[in-house]
């Protein structure tokens, strides 16, 4: 299975109707069930993310199955463990034989509570420390991490850190990873504005349960809450990071350029050439080790990939078919 296998209907061309579709109720009704349907049982983890930090977790498996390996599952930025990728993704893996692990990151799926400091996309450590409490609570499966969005780009720097972390992975997949920061900023600004606008009220909604939460510690106004996405993540950067200005913090996790050059895990990547969020042509420059591959499709949006009506997502057939070829070959 490549990106050349993905062949939409005429009506799923246009990224917008992708990219909406994915995230409507509809799908996140369509994971629910399905993932329902994979008989898995379910059950929450608290996870050591180093330095006092906790995060949570669902690890599921299905009774009686033999796993083949374990799959860390990342989410994107202001999703969770329920977004309806991070089920259906769960549920092609646990019917090919997987566990699945899906982590919250920090201050996502109703994990305010948990942490007093923010979170920001520049927490590797606490990620790879939390992948390595997983791998040792789930010993002797080999080990591999998928992710989608801002999750594909925390899945790539996992994979960097993974050999001196100790972390042995045995494959690494994104999904419409967020290569350079910086240019996803433009592109939202620049963009439909609806995705500037999901995503800002999903970020000052999570801000603003912080606040309640941790009222001493984020005694930020709602002026603060109101301002727009560049101006909120300087804010951000400057009161609760050590980088001082937005460059550097857009520079902290950028995976643009030759950066994944150093990958030891061997990797896969797709992208869609029509991704409104992401722009495509970083893509074409990235230096990349041969045990990595690349692949864009012509179509599927923003992490959507739709395949039907009943809003099949190819992008999740694709994560459990590398998976497998993978534990196939080991």
């Amino acid at each position: 299975m490549t990106a050349a296998d993905y062949r939409p209907p005429r009506w799923l061309h246009n990224a917008h109707v992708q990219s909406v579709l994915g995230s409507s109720p509809q799908r996140r009704r369509h994971g629910e069930r399905r993932l329902a349907a994979s008989g898995a049982v379910t059950t929450p983890h608290l996870v050591d993310g180093g330095d006092g930090v906790r995060l949570q977790g669902l690890h599921s498996a299905v009774p009686g199955v033999e796993p083949r390996g374990l799959v860390l599952l990342l989410h994107g930025w202001e999703g969770s463990v329920d977004s309806s990728y991070m089920r259906l993704t769960a549920a092609q893996l646990l019917a090919r034989g997987f566990e699945v692990f899906r982590l919250n990151f920090r201050d996502h799926g109703g994990t305010h509570h948990l942490n007093e400091g923010l979170f920001h996309s520049n927490r590797i450590d606490e990620v790879v420390h939390a992948a390595c409490d997983v791998a040792r609570r789930f010993p002797l499966r080999p080990l591999s991490v998928a992710g989608y969005s801002l999750g594909g780009n925390f899945a790539l720097r996992l994979a960097l850190h993974a050999p001196a972390a100790g972390l042995p992975l045995a494959h690494v997949a994104a999904v419409c990873p967020v290569l350079d920061p910086a240019r996803t900023m433009d592109a939202m600004e620049h963009g439909f504005p609806l995705y500037l606008w999901y995503f800002e009220r999903k970020w000052r909604e999570s801000l603003a349960r912080k606040r309640a939460l941790f009222p001493q510690q984020h005694a930020f106004d709602d002026r603060t809450l109101g301002l727009r996405m560049r101006p909120l993540t300087q804010w951000m950067v400057e009161r609760h990071t050590d980088f001082g200005s937005l460059d550097r913090y857009f520079d902290g996790y950028s995976v643009a350029g030759e950066r994944l050059a150093a990958l030891r895990t061997p990797a896969s990547i797709l992208m869609a050439a029509d991704d409104p969020v992401i722009p495509v042509d970083g893509f074409h420059a990235l230096r990349l080790p041969d045990s990595a591959r690349l692949e864009i499709a012509p179509w599927g949006g923003h992490c959507s990939f739709l395949e039907n009506a009943r809003l099949d997502g190819f992008a999740e057939r694709w994560i459990a078919q590398r998976l497998d070829d993978t534990a196939a070959a080991a």
